[in-house]
């Protein structure tokens, strides 16, 4: 049992002898490997092409055990967005709110990276909703951005700034999630790093960082709204004791959330920390890894006025009439979008968020939001890559070619595509009916339009 030793003292002490001892051998077995559908792409009936379903996982409604561990680099499912790779335990934040959000719900995912559960959300608040995914780490931040754009929903913003940045929009947001930096103990199962870089320190280190990232989360929520705090560590410093402590300092402004029915049966252990209700998971009684997660409401009558910080920066600009009937070929629903231009890029957003969408760019970095649609040269669009991942797309603006098998993984690594099936000009790319990105052909020359920065590069 290759273990922190003070880890396990803590686990034996916390749990009792038997308890402690089953976590601990759960922690040296094999993580089970799950999936989340992307219902905007693949529903409940979908067939895959590397996947091999066991069952569902009981609190997901798109989530799914796999029997083995296929080779998701060459998937071309994968790369088209109509699944993420997360782990079960961590889907279950989508129980917790699905009643909640509401069409066009505002929700601040505060702590985004990679974003497993940003496109969760994402696909929860529906398209008139918005997600604000903020990562503090740039090159985190442009992983979340990838996931972002392959996931194709169109209604998040990507932002990259100090929590205090983005919660200056106070009282704004319907939700506000925060998946805390934490210790990581619940992933020593898939993660021999996590047990390397676990000290006692750090532990302290991270509880208090909890305490200033709550403090923040809880002024950009609007009264009534509600706040989820999760982490994937067993240790209780960082979990109920970061709410004991913001029980502390917010006192009665923080209730009770509604009552939440689990299957006795998933092994799931409920608890309460005053109004918040608690939930852990533990491997040794749940199939998945170490997670706990709570959920609170900030009072109806908590007296916070919405506040929108003064744009600093004017960086978004209309398209005119003519370029918006270009743009609106483009997507399936234009009704339901604003066509604006960002650095020359057009972007689409959902006219109901466009407003929010606008007061965000000018206060805070936005590396992402909406669609990135392409550029207009001569009155044309020229599609950039985010739209052919987009699930509005409307596939009769433009050639569509169906790539097989080795010729959809060459395509994917930016090697060259024979021009057989491609019409004259730019191309959406498909796999399994699934988009992937663009190609252009010109005569008997076929450029490969995949952003060089995804192409799989693994022989």
């Amino acid at each position: 049992m290759n273990l922190p030793e003070p880890f396990v003292r803590r686990v034996l002490a916390d749990l009792g002898e038997a308890e402690g001892r089953a976590l601990c051998a759960a922690l040296d077995g094999e993580s089970p490997v799950s999936v989340r559908r992307n219902p905007a792409k693949a529903d409940a009936a979908a067939e895959f092409a590397a996947l091999v379903p066991e069952r569902a996982v009981p609190w997901c409604r798109e989530g799914l055990y796999l029997r083995e561990r296929p080779s998701f680099t060459l998937d071309t499912d994968f790369h088209a967005g109509a699944y993420y790779v997360q782990e079960a335990s961590s889907q279950f934040v989508g129980y917790l709110l699905e009643g909640l959000l509401r069409s066009g719900a505002r929700v601040l995912d505060l702590c985004a990276a990679p974003g497993g559960k940003t496109t969760l959300y994402a696909s929860l608040v529906g398209s008139d909703g918005l997600v604000v995914a903020n990562e503090i780490d740039r090159r985190r931040a442009s992983v979340l951005s990838d996931n972002v754009r392959k996931w194709g929903t169109g209604n998040i913003a990507v932002t990259t700034c100090e929590p205090r940045a983005v919660c200056d929009f106070e009282a704004w947001f319907d939700v506000v999630a925060v998946d805390a930096p934490c210790s990581g103990e619940g992933m020593f199962r898939k993660d021999d790093q996590a047990r390397g870089e676990w000290s006692e320190g750090n532990v302290r280190m991270c509880a208090a960082r909890q305490d200033a990232i709550l403090r923040e989360a809880w002024r950009a929520l609007k009264p009534g709204g509600t706040l989820l705090y999760s982490t994937c560590t067993f240790n209780r410093d960082e979990d109920e004791g970061s709410l004991e402590r913001m029980l502390a300092w917010a006192g009665e402004e923080v209730v009770g959330a509604e009552e939440i029915d689990l299957g006795a049966e998933w092994g799931i252990v409920c608890g309460a920390v005053g109004p918040w209700r608690t939930f852990r998971f533990y491997p040794h009684r749940v199939c998945g890894e170490g997670f706990f997660a709570a959920v609170a409401r900030k009072a109806p009558d908590a007296g916070d006025r919405t506040h929108v910080p003064k744009a600093r920066r004017q960086v978004v600009a209309p398209v005119d009439r003519k370029c918006a009937g270009e743009l609106s070929r483009w997507v399936c629903e234009p009704a339901r979008m604003r066509f604006v231009e960002i650095a020359g890029t057009c972007y689409a957003w959902p006219s109901a968020q466009a407003e929010a969408l606008q007061a965000l760019s000018g206060a805070v970095p936005v590396i992402y939001a909406g669609v990135a649609l392409g550029q207009l040269f001569k009155g044309a669009l020229k599609p950039d890559p985010a739209l052919a991942l987009y699930a509005g797309i409307d596939r009769s603006a433009v050639a569509v070619a169906e790539l097989s098998g080795e010729r959809a993984v060459a395509y994917l690594r930016r090697q060259e595509v024979s021009p057989e099936g491609l019409a004259e000009g730019i191309n959406l790319i498909c796999a399994r009916g699934r988009a992937l990105g663009f190609a252009k052909r010109i005569g008997g020359r076929v450029n490969n339009l995949y952003p060089n920065s995804l192409r799989i590069i693994k022989q």
